[in-house]
C-alpha cells in the first residue's frame, strides 16, 4: 500500500512537471486563497492578543464602578449602552469608607479631556487628559511610576498643587535632558509641582495613556469643578481569585449607598478590567467571518481551475491510461492516481499559502506591537481545506479516467 502511494506521488510529480505553467498558475490561485485565510486570521489573532494585553493592563484583579455600561457600536445596529444618573462625590467617598473588603479603593474623575500644559516656553497641544485622583489612583488604574512618588494622604487632604504626569507629556515638556521632579508646570490657569512620572503605557482605541496629568481629587473639585460632576470608583482586590466575591460585595454596598431597593434594577455598572477587551474581541468575529468567506470564495475558484486542469490532463493522457490498463492497472488504481495528483497540487498551493499567510499575519502583528504567532489551528485548517479541495476537484476527472475503455484509449491520437 505504501509503495503504491509512493509510486502514485512520483507519477503525480512527473505529470506536474510536464504541465508546469498550468500547474503553477493553479498552485498560485490556491496559495492566494490560503494566504487570505491564514494571513487575515493570523492578523486577527495578533489583534486579539494586543487588545487583551492593552485592556487587561490594570490586572485581572481590578474592577471599576461607573454610571454607564461599557459598549462599542459597530455600524448602526449596535446596542446603545445604558446610562444611569451620575455617581456623586459623596456616594463615591461613602463607598470608599464603607467597603471593608481587603482591597485598594480609589475615587477619580476627569477634569478635562483637552487641556494645554505648559513649562516655561514649551507647551503641549490641547489634547492632554487631566484626571483627579486620590492616594490609591495610580495603583488601581494600572499605572506604574517611572520616577518620583504617588500622592500622600496629606496632599489629598489639603488639595495640594502637585501633579503626576505621563511619559509622553514629560518628553514634550522636558525632553530627555531635564529632570521634571519638583518642576512647576501650568495646567490650565493653575500651577502644579511635578512629583512623579508614569511609565509608558501606550494608547488603546483612542485613550491617550501617556498624554495624561493626574492631580489631587479635591484640587479638581476646587479648580475644575462643574455642575453634576461624575465620579468613577476603582477597586483592586488582593487576589484574582477573590474577584467574584469582591464584585458581589461591592454591588451590595453601592446599591445600599445609591438607595436601590430589593427587586429594583441596579443603577450603576461594574466593569472588570477585561470587559472592554471581550467586547472588542466579540465584534471582531464579523471580520473573521468576512475573511473566511473571502478565502473560501478564492478556494472555490481554485477548485474549478484545478478540475479543469485535471480534465485536460485526462484527455491528454488518454493513451497513457490505455497502456496502464492493458498492463493490468485496475479502475481503482487509475482513480487513485488522478486523485493523488489533484491532492498533491492542492497541498503545494496550501504550503505556499500557509508560509505567505504566517508572514503577512506576523508582519501586521509586528506593526501593532504584538508578539510572533504561529497559528497552529489555521495551519491545520488550511491543510484540511486543501485536502478537501483536492478531493472535490479531482474526483470527477479521476472517475472519468478510470472508466475509459482501454482499447479505445490505445487508439486515441
Amino acid at each position: 500500500m505504501a509503495s503504491l502511494l509512493t509510486e502514485n506521488i512520483k507519477i503525480s510529480l512527473s505529470s506536474i512537471r510536464s504541465q508546469l505553467l498550468r500547474t503553477v498558475l493553479t498552485v498560485l490561485i490556491i496559495a492566494i486563497g490560503i494566504t487570505a485565510l491564514v494571513g487575515i486570521l493570523t492578523a486577527i489573532d495578533s489583534i486579539k492578543q494586543s487588545i487583551n494585553n492593552n485592556f487587561t493592563s490594570m490586572g485581572a484583579n481590578t474592577f471599576t464602578i461607573r454610571n454607564r455600561e461599557m459598549s462599542i457600536r459597530i455600524g448602526k445596529n449596535g446596542k446603545r449602552p445604558k446610562r444611569f444618573r451620575n455617581i456623586t462625590y459623596d456616594e463615591a467617598i461613602a463607598f470608599k469608607n464603607q467597603f471593608q473588603f481587603p482591597s485598594f479603593t480609589s475615587v477619580s474623575t476627569m477634569a478635562s479631556g483637552a487641556s494645554t500644559v505648559r513649562y516655561l516656553s514649551k507647551k503641549t497641544n490641547p489634547n492632554i487628559q487631566v484626571f483627579g485622583g486620590d492616594e490609591n489612583y495610580v495603583v488601581t488604574s494600572g499605572y506604574d511610576l517611572q520616577s518620583g512618588r504617588a500622592f500622600s494622604m496629606q496632599e489629598i487632604q489639603y488639595n495640594s498643587h502637585v501633579a503626576i504626569i505621563g511619559d509622553e507629556l514629560k518628553n514634550t515638556l522636558f525632553g530627555s535632558s531635564i529632570n521634571p521632579f519638583n518642576k512647576i508646570i501650568s495646567i490650565g490657569s493653575g500651577k502644579y509641582k511635578v512629583i512623579g512620572v508614569l511609565k509608558p503605557k501606550g494608547s488603546s482605541i483612542g485613550f491617550g495613556g501617556d498624554k495624561i496629568s493626574i492631580v489631587p481629587l479635591g484640587n479638581v473639585r476646587q479648580y475644575f469643578g462643574k455642575d453634576q460632576m461624575n465620579y468613577v470608583i476603582n477597586v483592586q482586590s488582593r487576589s484574582p481569585k477573590q474577584m467574584d466575591i469582591a464584585t458581589g460585595e461591592a454591588t451590595g454596598v453601592f446599591r445600599k449607598i445609591r438607595k436601590v431597593t430589593i427587586g429594583e434594577e441596579t443603577n450603576f455598572e461594574i466593569i472588570k478590567s477585561d470587559s472592554l477587551a471581550n467586547i472588542l474581541i466579540d465584534n471582531i468575529k464579523y471580520v473573521t467571518w468576512a475573511a473566511t468567506i473571502i478565502g473560501f470564495i478564492t478556494l472555490i475558484g481554485a477548485a474549478i481551475g484545478l478540475m479543469n486542469i485535471m480534465l485536460v490532463s485526462v484527455t491528454e493522457r488518454t493513451r497513457e491510461i490505455g497502456i496502464r490498463k492493458s498492463l493490468g492497472a485496475t479502475r481503482e488504481i487509475i482513480k487513485k492516481q488522478f486523485l493523488i495528483e489533484a491532492i498533491v497540487i492542492c497541498q503545494m498551493g496550501g504550503f505556499l499559502g500557509i508560509v505567505f499567510g504566517i508572514g503577512i499575519g506576523n508582519l501586521i502583528s509586528l506593526l501593532i506591537g504584538s508578539g510572533f504567532i504561529i497559528p497552529w489551528i489555521w495551519i491545520i485548517t488550511g491543510i484540511i481545506i486543501c485536502l478537501v479541495v483536492g478531493l472535490a476537484a479531482g474526483i470527477y476527472p479521476a472517475i472519468k479516467a478510470s472508466k475509459l475503455d482501454p482499447i479505445e484509449a490505445l487508439r486515441f491520437e
